[in-house]
């Protein structure tokens, strides 16, 4: 029996090429074990879903016959297959050993150097980043000091969403100071963006900034480990590539000086629960992590200041959606509601309202920080919020992200 083709990988990228001379469908790897890219010309885009790990060889060259009316098709496909797997965009052999050396060159290092500074994001340089920083808090007015147990803040790139990341780290700097900082540990829930599904994503290495060296609280992380079993993940290499956790930890440097304690976690996407219904917490692994960052909330308290990594809607062409968006007009102003709407029962408690909100016809509104806030409030059933700001941002000519400021007592 003829052996089937290897997979392609659930985690690419497709985009149509942008070059009038190469046209076809452009493949890259969102997760950067590979930094080659592939251009697909059209005729082969249509037998890619033969790559299924169920169709073998036999049956692609069938579809390539099919297609181009040629007899002669075990060239094209073979050239296919082996360009497809040198790039490392199979599940095969020669992925898994290109996965392995990017994990064992990321478990080397002792630190995670910042990979998201620049024009759009904060300056590599410190100083230029404290001026730019000052500047930006100077501009908001200074909040009503309340005992802040949490706060949410955007992950969106800082230059576009600086009214709500100061909005969100001056309520925080209103109630603890850079002293009682000293004894805490911020512990920041950030959006996963390429990590597992249903886990919750780990490191002990330190963050390091352009600030300095943010050290991880690894006796916090050893209690999260021991009590959260599978569903904690040392991922390691995503935290390199992510930028949810790496903008709080820039912030709290700004604030509290490049020591500042952290315990950084990655919550990786509640996409089953939101496809085929039921909460969360069925999955055993969820359910025990879930338990675990309750059972350390009880234990270490007022120790423990939490940070979420958040955005919310994503509308408009740029994620697959028919209509493009354009920002506090429109169809935004629907989504607006149904944002606010989401808020308010996350300021109220509401988990099991709040979720059912997302499930509702599987997230159209496609909020990517829904995962972080459904585990906060798992976490501190009794917190209870409030909205310091909310924003729309015009990513592109036809796509928008909304987010905002939220604070938690």
């Amino acid at each position: 029996m003829a052996k089937p083709l290897s997979p392609l990988r659930h985690e690419l990228d497709f985009f149509p090429s942008p070059d009038r001379e190469h046209p076809g469908l452009v493949i890259s790897d969102r997760n950067q074990f590979s930094n080659r890219q592939l251009i697909v010309p059209p005729t082969l885009v249509r037998v890619l879903d033969l790559f299924d790990g169920r169709n073998t060889a036999l049956d692609l060259r069938a579809a390539l016959t099919r297609l181009t009316g040629e007899l002669e098709t075990g060239d094209v496909a073979a050239a296919l297959e082996e360009a497809l797997s040198d790039a490392g965009f199979l599940e095969d052999d020669n992925f898994a050993a290109i996965r392995e050396a990017r994990m064992r060159e990321w478990r080397a290092l002792d630190v995670l150097p910042h990979s998201h500074s620049g024009a759009m994001n904060y300056p590599d340089d410190p100083v230029a980043l404290g001026a730019q920083f000052d500047q930006w808090f100077n501009t908001v007015p200074k909040p009503e000091g309340k005992p802040i147990r949490a706060i949410a803040s955007p992950h969106a790139s800082p230059v576009a969403a600086r009214r709500s990341y100061v909005n969100a780290y001056a309520a925080l700097a209103q109630t603890v100071t850079r002293d009682q900082a000293a004894d805490k540990t911020f512990v920041i829930l950030g959006t996963s963006h390429y990590g597992e599904m249903d886990r919750l994503g780990a490191t002990a290495k330190d963050f390091e900034t352009p600030v300095g060296r943010a050290p991880v609280n690894r006796q916090l992380l050893a209690e999260l480990k021991r009590d959260g079993g599978a569903g904690v993940l040392d991922e390691d290499y995503f935290f390199s590539l992510e930028h949810s956790v790496e903008f709080q930890v820039v912030f709290l440097q700004y604030l509290y000086g490049p020591n500042v304690k952290i315990l950084p976690l990655l919550c990786g996407s509640y996409a089953r629960s939101i496809h085929l219904g039921g909460p969360p917490e069925q999955s055993d692994d969820v359910r025990r992590y879930l338990d675990a960052l309750r059972a350390m909330e009880t234990r270490h308290g007022d120790a423990l200041v939490w940070i979420l990594g958040v955005d919310m809607a994503h509308i408009g062409k740029r994620y697959d959606d028919e209509a493009p968006a354009t920002a506090n007009t429109g169809a935004m102003l629907d989504v607006e509601q149904q944002d606010r709407r989401r808020i308010d029962s996350l300021n109220a408690g509401e988990t099991d309202a709040f979720w059912e909100q997302v499930q509702e016809g599987r997230d159209p509104l496609k909020w990517c920080g829904s995962a972080p806030f459904y585990t906060f409030l798992r976490t501190m059933p009794a917190a209870r919020g409030e909205l310091l700001d909310y924003e729309h941002w015009q990513i592109d000519p036809e796509s928008v992200v909304s987010f905002g400021a939220m604070r938690f007592t």
